[in-house]
């Protein structure tokens, strides 16, 4: 069985989502970036952080975060070189992952918090309803009753 792809930390959700080379006429062909590829070119060439902080801010490892980058570059210099629309859509991303404990059986696992209704969090190992989340310490990331969290899920009703 394969391992599950992991989730890919990102801060901000792009505004724009298409860019068009202006001079095409006719079908333009089209190369899709990842939102996560999207991230790592920001985090790397515009915030200008080193590698290693920008896997620490996706919550990747180096190589991955390497892997990532390296294909969305490969993407915008087609491109550019090619007249290539660009369209940003896709990927496996989150913008905040809860690592949840259930009081009932002890199981702990992650959910991205765009998942998780706030009433019906239940324990994948058990169904209880009665759990909380296990960060500790850290900025930006959901707590059982954090006011992001509550506000993620009040837009999903």
């Amino acid at each position: 069985m394969a391992r599950p792809v992991k989730w890919r930390r990102v801060e901000k959700l792009p505004e724009f989502r298409y860019f068009v080379p202006s001079d095409v006429e006719g079908d333009i062909r089209e190369n899709v970036l990842k939102i996560e590829e999207l991230e790592a070119i920001r985090l790397r060439d515009l915030e200008n952080l080193e590698q290693e902080e920008c896997a620490k801010n996706m919550e990747i490892s180096r190589q991955t975060f390497q892997r990532i980058y390296n294909e969305a570059k490969r993407k915008v210099a087609d491109s550019l070189i090619n007249g290539k629309a660009i369209k940003i859509s896709g990927g496996n991303y989150t913008q905040h992952i809860c690592k949840l404990v259930c009081k009932n059986c002890g199981n702990s696992w992650q959910e991205r918090m765009e998942d998780i209704e706030y009433e019906d969090d239940t324990c994948p190992k058990c169904g209880s309803s009665k759990n909380y989340c296990n960060e500790k310490n850290k900025v930006k990331r959901c707590k059982k009753n954090c006011s992001e969290r509550k506000a993620m899920c009040s837009r999903k009703k």
